[in-house]
């Protein structure tokens, strides 16, 4: 049977009474393409909690939340069976009072206050551990929504959480997500880091503290073992003025892999712009990387 996600122009006539339900569910949770963070507003400060932490704990699979496969703006997500062996690096966005008390593709109710995030593909609930490329902090979310839907975002955090990791003021954040598996998984049982969590103003001391980390972003636009390859896509994207594009060769035990990245790209409006670019071209095989400067 196909799922029909309601975030996007349904055009097929929806066939079971229970594929229409779990597509209303959508419809209530991140319905939009651009990312779901909106203007900072105040928050009732004893509802911030800047030292919560989450503890992982098995949970059954939401009903509504997790069909095979789901479609939205034209694009098909495909959900992961489990949670085993997720790692994954990117930006990640926040949202909040927009959707704050709305139901959420798991058939919870949002709660902005909670350390809660969405996802596209990871199984719901599930757990995972976000870090906080740029200042070290690192945090456990619960994800039990759906998103975002913007094209270059890998993580949706609640306003809690993405205050947590000092990123609600940017509006957005470089990020590490890894999944956890609390049957397997000795991080299951770790305390969240909290260091430099003492209040919400102190967004930017730390990562004062942390500038030699300088992380640069890239887009990886395709990864060859043979260096012709490389070459060749990246006369291509020369030609059409993508950006500054290289190949950078990478070691491992067996063979050398040659990278081809644009960049550096100096803020996430840049990364966007790029991404923009690539999908105006149809193409489609990018990541976001990140990287210290490079030679």
């Amino acid at each position: 049977m196909e799922f029909i996600s309601s975030r996007s122009i349904v055009t097929n006539t929806v066939r079971t009474v229970v594929v229409a339900g779990v597509s209303l569910l959508l419809l209530n949770a991140c319905s939009t393409k651009i990312s779901k963070q909106t203007a900072v507003v105040e928050p009732a400060p004893e509802m911030v909690d800047t030292h919560g932490k989450v503890i992982p704990k098995n949970e059954p699979k939401s009903k509504y939340g997790n069909p095979t496969s789901y479609e939205v703006f034209g694009k098909r997500y495909y959900v992961l069976p489990s949670v085993k062996g997720y790692v994954e690096e990117g930006i990640a966005s926040w949202y909040g009072p927009k959707f704050h008390g709305k139901r959420t593709s798991s058939g919870e109710t949002y709660d902005m206050y909670k350390i809660t995030a969405a996802h596209k593909t990871l199984p719901i609930p599930c757990y995972a551990r976000v870090t906080n490329k740029k200042n070290g902090r690192s945090i456990i979310v619960r994800i039990n929504d759906r998103g975002p839907f913007h094209d270059n975002r890998i993580i949706d955090l609640s306003y809690t959480a993405a205050t947590q990791l000092g990123i609600v003021s940017r509006g957005t954040g470089l990020v590490e997500v890894r999944s956890i598996d609390p049957t397997t998984s000795p991080i299951a049982i770790e305390e969240t880091k909290s260091a430099g969590l003492d209040n919400i103003g102190a967004e930017t001391q730390q990562d004062n503290v942390t500038q030699a980390n300088d992380l640069k972003i890239f887009v990886q636009v395709g990864a060859f073992s043979v260096q012709s390859n490389a070459q060749a896509l990246v006369q291509k994207l020369r030609s059409l003025e993508i950006g500054a594009v290289d190949v950078h060769p990478f070691s491992n035990a067996e063979s050398v892999i040659h990278k081809v990245w644009i960049g550096p790209l100096e803020t996430v409006v840049e990364a966007d712009s790029t991404v923009l670019k690539l999908n105006e071209i149809e193409h489609q095989d990018y990541k976001i990387v990140f990287s210290q400067p490079l030679d």
